[in-house]
């Protein structure tokens, strides 16, 4: 089986965030696999045990991305394709694009990615790279169970389980709960250097710059206002009504 697993690397969950004349300062901080995408690394890898295969790592972003490549390779990943030519970078459109033209140039079954990236949190780029290749998507996936070309998926729906089924090639994202990401080992630290790591260019893929360029732009970028402390209104109800009124449309300015 030729299993892909899209991937991004963000910041630590941990870190705090800095922004510095309308941009997050990464200086210093501390970058990991994005949570989610670390889920659909895991599960590509239990695929991989039970029906046998390769499983190929592919991401679009800066040099710094290979260290979160390599913790995947380090996990258990045969091979990596790393898109860091900095004409290829962009949105979730230019993104989805240059993923398209990576992966065409590979025989796949299954493409795995996370539900969403826990910086920007958009959850297009999986969807809009199963609608470049033309092929099916699963999303959110709490478990997964391939057999032969049948692909289930099961995905929470309000408190109850909603059953996708679809056949192969298939994509599917992943999401908390489908499983428990295995630490790197030793042994898989020491093999995951000499594992290969293709860096690819616009050239490399056939690509026009202009022609994948994004189609949105950030406005703005700045941290939440400062939480202030509750008010407790006072008076009978009547009274408690008029006041948050009076607050809601003097105040806070979200009512007319």
């Amino acid at each position: 089986m030729n299993i892909l697993v899209c991937l991004k690397q963000t910041f630590d969950t941990e870190e705090r965030i800095v922004v510095e004349n309308g941009r997050v300062k990464e200086d210093g901080v501390k970058f990991i696999i994005n949570p989610y995408d670390e889920y659909a690394v895991e599960e590509a890898l239990r695929l991989k045990e039970e029906h046998g295969g390769e499983v190929t790592v592919v991401s679009v972003g800066p040099s710094r991305f290979e260290e979160a490549i390599r913790t995947a390779l380090a996990m258990g990943a045969d091979e990596a394709i790393l898109a860091d030519d900095p004409a290829l970078f962009g949105d979730e459109y230019t993104v989805a694009k240059v993923l398209a033209a990576i992966i065409r140039q590979r025989p796949f079954d299954i493409i795995l990615a996370g539900n969403q990236a826990v910086d920007d949190g958009s959850g297009q780029v999986a969807v809009r790279l199963a609608e470049e290749l033309g092929i099916p998507h699963i999303s959110t996936l709490t478990k997964l169970v391939v057999e032969g070309n049948q692909v289930t998926g099961y995905r929470d729906a309000e408190g109850d389980v909603e059953v996708v089924q679809a056949t192969l090639p298939v994509l599917v994202t992943a999401q908390q709960g489908l499983n428990e990401p295995r630490y790197p080992s030793l042994i898989g630290i020491r093999k995951a250097s000499k594992k290969p790591l293709t860096h690819v260019t616009a050239a490399d893929l056939g690509l026009n710059p202009e022609e994948i360029r994004p189609r949105t732009k950030v406005v703005d970028t700045f941290l939440p206002k400062p939480k202030q402390a509750g008010k407790i209104l006072q008076g009978d109800l009547q009274e408690q009504v008029r006041e948050l009124v009076q607050s809601l449309r003097t105040v806070d300015k979200v009512i007319g």
